[in-house]
């Protein structure tokens, strides 16, 4: 696939500038490539359900984390943006500990919407969530 990303970036200036869930979370945003982002996850006291698990909830801010700043850097208008219009995760496996890996990558990049799948995935490779949400383009 061609490369997606209108606006340039490194991982460094990614890093810098997420505040917020992604801060609070410890999110770290790790590689892309020409139609792909990806970031890691701690699974820890932070990302926990009761039970000990990484909670659904933390498996889906990742996912719009990814989907959503992936999406804004594929615009190339400056005075549009991207929101989140809905999301869905299917989630498959569990972890207790470590770090997870999400992948985001376009399905659909249109001049009104977006849809963008992200695949979270615990340090062994295995599957852990699905994740699909859809963006909406909006002027600014």
């Amino acid at each position: 696939m061609d490369k997606i990303w209108k606006k340039e970036f490194t991982i460094a200036a990614l890093n810098a500038t997420e505040k917020n869930m992604v801060k609070y979370l410890d999110i770290e945003f790790t590689d892309f490539g020409n139609n792909f982002l990806e970031a890691t996850m701690p699974v820890n006291e932070k990302t926990h359900q009761p039970f000990g698990l990484l909670h659904g909830g933390a498996s889906v801010v990742l996912a719009e984390s990814l989907g959503s700043l992936a999406g804004y850097l594929c615009l190339e208008d400056k005075n549009k943006a991207v929101v989140g219009q809905e999301i869905n995760a299917n989630h498959i496996g569990s972890v207790r500990n470590g770090k997870v890996t999400g992948r985001a990558e376009p399905i659909h990049l249109g001049r009104t919407s977006q849809v963008w799948q992200v695949t979270i995935k615990d340090e062994k490779n295995k599957l852990i969530c699905v994740s699909r949400m859809t963006l909406a383009v909006i002027n600014v």
